[in-house]
């Protein structure tokens, strides 16, 4: 299984030599530092947790946490069956990916603030005319009076957005130099956003 951390870049496309056209999202993944390796013995689950990112200073706790690492900005792990050869202190690096290699991206989602139904649940309205002033994007009813309350779950206007999103069925593309990866499709989030990239 492979995995890294990566910031998302910008989205381009990719021409083919046949001449087809493929829109690619390009990250920058690593390096990265693995700054723990959790056993089922010690810590009840396996996991490799990743560093990404220099920081500038670091708090006491993450002082001690990195102790003989490179200061790092972001942590974060990944769950993986059996961890191999890796120990802490050692690198990945976005080489460790190839071109076809099928990945899920996991990413914090662009915010939208409060919104209706409309935009939020995709609801397609009221209709414009006989009567219906004012209507034409509100809820409509939300069920029968006969229980006096609201059921969970049910769909409302409310905040939308800046959810971790997990696309799958992507590819890499390309492996470009400095580190760079090349995926097809979009990946969740704006600029700048921190994604987890690992192999389906």
């Amino acid at each position: 299984m492979k995995f890294i951390l990566a910031k998302k870049l910008e989205m381009s496309q990719v021409f083919l030599p046949n001449g087809t056209v493929i829109p690619v999202t390009l990250v920058q993944a690593g390096p990265c530092v693995v700054t723990q390796v959790k056993t089922d013995e010690q810590d009840g689950y396996k996991a490799v947790q990743l560093g990404f990112l220099n920081a500038k200073r670091l708090t006491s706790p993450m002082t001690g946490h990195l102790k003989d690492l490179p200061k790092v900005k972001i942590l974060s792990e990944f769950r993986i069956a059996d961890a191999g050869e890796l120990k802490r202190g050692d690198m990945i690096e976005a080489t460790t990916f190839v071109a076809g290699d099928e990945v899920e991206v996991s990413g914090t989602s662009k915010g939208k603030g409060f919104q209706g139904v409309v935009k939020r649940h995709h609801f397609h309205g009221h209709p414009a005319s006989h009567g219906h002033k004012d209507q034409l994007r509100m809820p409509g009813s939300i069920g029968a009076g006969g229980v006096q309350r609201v059921f969970k779950g049910v769909r409302m206007a409310g905040r939308m957005g800046g959810e971790t999103v997990t696309v799958k069925n992507l590819s890499v593309v390309e492996v470009r130099e400095g580190g760079i990866l090349a995926i097809k499709g979009a990946v969740p989030g704006a600029r700048n956003t921190i994604l987890s990239i690992q192999t389906s």
